[in-house]
């Protein structure tokens, strides 16, 4: 499979999301929908607030992608809904600037929004994988608690202390599940071109601001491992304190997740047919208590290279992780599940 072309690839039939999505996704999605109302809230924000206006803004400001407007992108886009079997084929918009290289927006009635500038940059098979990532966005409702996260960045310590929520430690949740959903997305943009090259072509042509022609993938592939394995401790320490404080991961971080999802056989699962569907139900207290050991060792690990020079830090953050830990586990544990 090129990714040349999509429209002889058969769909995956009634795909859940829970069959290609990142641990850390599933994880804290689950710890995030044990908690009380917290769905029905950010919903009925999203309509009433928020998707309402931007639909109408986008709709006054931006292009409206059809099949007598941008019609090959617009094919790209139906074909990409069809394979991922979602229930309709949902708006798309054209316009700049777009924060990053494109957004999902919206709850009941999702809208796709790209960069027309990148979307230059972009040959066929890319400008699909941009299509299949954010496609991947609608069919996981990423962007719920996208929303819930922006709401919180706003809002600050207040709206967490009313509503009974350790701030820290909600926080750190939304921001670690908001790169995990987008590791998620990849792997749904790669289920849609299956060829996980053209996905790395996309990352490397968003890293770097110039066409895949003028670009070497084997060199940026050699990068993203170099990243990797790189084993300075104190290097390492530095990159987790930046990268906790970041929406989106690292472009070379993404290109080695889509490679090890491979190597891990997963994908070629789906693609033999074998895989989680809509119909199996989530159990839903479960995931939130693996949710729990998944984010006090991701937190943990990154504290073992501070060593005793920075043992304030250490135990700084560390108080982080255990508010992240110890929330977790009264989701998990002792909470009413509502999703």
């Amino acid at each position: 499979m090129t990714g040349a072309s999509l429209e002889h690839v058969e769909p995956y039939t009634n795909l859940s999301p829970k069959a290609y999505e990142h641990p850390a996704d599933r994880a804290a999605t689950a710890a995030l929908k044990a908690v009380p109302m917290l769905d029905t809230l950010v919903r009925r924000l999203i309509e009433w607030r928020y998707e309402r206006a931007l639909r109408q803004f986008y709709l006054g400001t931006s292009l409206k992608v059809s099949e007598r407007q941008c019609a090959e992108l617009w094919a790209s886009h139906t074909a990409a809904s069809r394979i991922l079997d979602l229930p309709e084929v949902y708006d798309l918009y054209l316009t700049t600037p777009v924060l990053g290289t494109a957004m999902t927006i919206g709850s009941k009635r999702p809208m796709i929004v790209v960069d027309s500038t990148v979307l230059r940059r972009l040959g066929p098979g890319e400008q699909r994988v941009l299509l299949g990532h954010e496609l991947g966005h609608v069919l996981s409702d990423h962007v719920l608690y996208i929303t819930a996260l922006n709401i919180l960045l706003a809002a600050g310590g207040s709206l967490p202390a009313l509503l009974g929520l350790p701030f820290r430690a909600v926080r750190a949740v939304l921001l670690e599940w908001y790169r995990a959903a987008e590791l998620s997305a990849d792997r749904a943009a790669t289920l849609v071109v299956r060829d996980p090259q053209i996905v790395c072509r996309m990352l490397m042509v968003a890293a770097s601001g110039l066409p895949a022609d003028e670009l070497n993938l084997d060199e940026f592939m050699a990068q993203a491992m170099e990243y990797e394995n790189w084993d300075d401790p104190s290097d390492r320490v530095r990159r987790f304190f930046w990268e906790i404080n970041v929406t989106h991961p690292y472009a070379v971080r993404r290109v080695s997740e889509v490679m090890r999802w491979i190597q891990s056989g997963e994908y070629d699962r789906i693609l033999r047919g074998e895989y989680r569907t809509r119909d199996q139900e989530a159990d839903v207290r479960a995931e939130a208590g693996d949710a729990m050991e998944f984010y006090a060792q991701r937190f943990r690990a990154a504290f073992r290279d501070l060593g005793e020079n920075v043992t304030s830090l250490g135990s700084q953050v560390g108080g982080v992780a255990d508010q992240v830990a110890d929330w977790l586990r009264q989701r998990g544990g002792g909470g009413d599940a509502t999703g």
